[in-house]
């Protein structure tokens, strides 16, 4: 059961007045989640959980304590209050430390809906059962995840500040498999609503793309152009502009002798990144860190930088005002886009991507990453695919892959998840042509 305004209004009140410590901050979230997990072409788990935790923080002058608790009756928060001023007398001081926030107006996002929530069970068997028959139909064998969710949170301060807010997020992945293990195919979908979550367009992608994988051939590793399909783009371009990094030479923007590159162009013209808490396919939270309101805000505008976001303690230490950071990720192209077949039409030697796994930070001050190539690689040859490839590992920076010169057809911005994050977050992302991807060694995952 999700808790309505007035109920975690009322608790977040109870907290604040349960201590007399100088500082404090408390919040309380309520869940409501279901699965439906298949494997082997058949179903193998189902369940569904409701949560509430109370969340406290306490300041004593400048010690900070923090405790939590899963039983909202008064003598269970009493208790975590206690255990988080405990805390706070034995902790050093937090050389970090800024007063909680006062009073603030947060403009209301449309992330819930609550179909997506109260979901019905048998439909959801109906669909995922859809999808067992149409792998058993060309003969591989299927998996997947499906979960849907709702959450209901608030937080308050010592100061005055409250802030509640509802999202809802269903999600389905799917997996394929030959019966022989040699390929493979994956895809995964999620939307805040469920009634525009496209579960046979799922199950035909990941099918799809088993069916084209089998029998590959092996490349040597090297520089190649590439296609990125959406998914695979959304699972690499992982982008801060955080101040603090940047000023401590720590990111990719941070220039010699304490500058930065603010006002230089760092990716393709063509290409902006922002943050809209208000994007209709996108909802983003309405409060962005620290509790800050959330804002619309561009950091990249036609490949220029524009924008860096400065925490309340970073912008302390700068003298600045803080700044809201991103609270969704939007990467789109100012030039008309392109169709994937219109990429691979106008690809003269080249490979296509479908996804990446496994990936991870090599360089932060590069924006380099590893990772691999996973679920569906193919070779392509004057406008054609010719063969699947077998995977590969990759080493790419993020700066250079969206660098001038080195994009050349962008596609139109899709909704997609992170494939490590089992589809509990999103981007918009679009597919991407590139001159040059560097691949590093062969991979025997399939």
């Amino acid at each position: 059961m999700l808790l309505s305004e007035s109920e975690i209004k009322s608790l977040c009140d109870k907290l604040l007045s349960f201590s007399k410590a100088d500082d404090m901050e408390v919040s309380v979230e309520s869940e409501d989640y279901s699965h439906l997990r298949f494997a082997a072409n058949g179903f193998t788990t189902s369940g569904r959980r409701e949560d509430v935790t109370a969340n406290i923080t306490v300041w004593i002058g400048e010690k900070r304590g923090s405790a939590s608790a899963h039983a909202l009756d008064a003598e269970s928060l009493r208790d975590a209050v206690q255990q988080a001023e405990r805390l706070a007398k034995i902790s050093p001081e937090d050389k970090e430390y800024v007063a909680t926030l006062g009073p603030q107006k947060y403009k209301p996002v449309a992330g819930f809906v609550d179909a997506t929530v109260n979901l019905a069970l048998p439909d959801r068997a109906k669909a995922i059962d859809a999808i067992i028959r149409d792998c058993e139909k060309v003969n591989v064998i299927g998996a997947g995840f499906h979960h849907a969710s709702g959450s209901a949170s608030g937080s308050a301060t010592r100061h005055g500040k409250f802030h509640y807010e509802r999202a809802s997020l269903v999600s389905l992945s799917v997996s394929a498999r030959t019966p022989d293990g040699g390929s493979s195919g994956y895809f995964l979908r999620n939307h805040f609503d469920i009634g525009k979550l496209d579960t046979g367009r799922t199950a035909r992608e990941a099918i799809r793309k088993t069916l084209t994988s089998r029998s590959p051939r092996t490349l040597e590793p090297g520089t190649y152009p590439v296609i990125l399909e959406a998914q695979a783009a959304g699972d690499l371009l992982r982008l801060n502009f955080d101040a603090r990094s940047t000023d401590e030479g720590r990111s990719p923007y941070s220039a010699p002798d304490g500058k930065t590159k603010l006002g230089q162009q760092i990716f393709d013209e063509r290409l902006s990144f922002y943050s809209d808490p208000w994007h209709p396919e996108l909802p983003g939270s309405a409060a962005a860190q620290d509790g800050i309101p959330a804002q619309k805000v561009t950091f990249v505008r036609n490949g220029v930088l524009e924008n860096f976001h400065y925490s309340r303690y970073w912008a302390k230490e700068k003298g600045k005002e803080p700044t809201a950071g991103p609270v969704n990720s939007i990467l789109e192209s100012s030039a008309p886009p392109a169709t994937l077949e219109e990429m691979i039409s106008a690809m003269d030697r080249g490979l296509l991507v479908s996804r990446f796994w496994y990936i991870r930070a090599v360089d932060p001050r590069t924006a380099l990453f590893t990772g691999l190539t996973r679920d569906g690689l193919w070779y392509i040859e004057k406008g054609k695919i010719q063969y699947p490839v077998r995977n590969f590992r990759f080493n790419q920076s993020v700066l250079a892959l969206l660098a001038p010169g080195n994009v050349q057809m962008i596609g139109k911005p899709e909704r997609v998840s992170n494939s490590e994050s089992q589809g509990r977050g999103a981007s918009l992302t679009p597919s991407i042509m590139v001159k040059e991807f560097h691949f590093s060694s062969p991979s025997d995952a399939i």
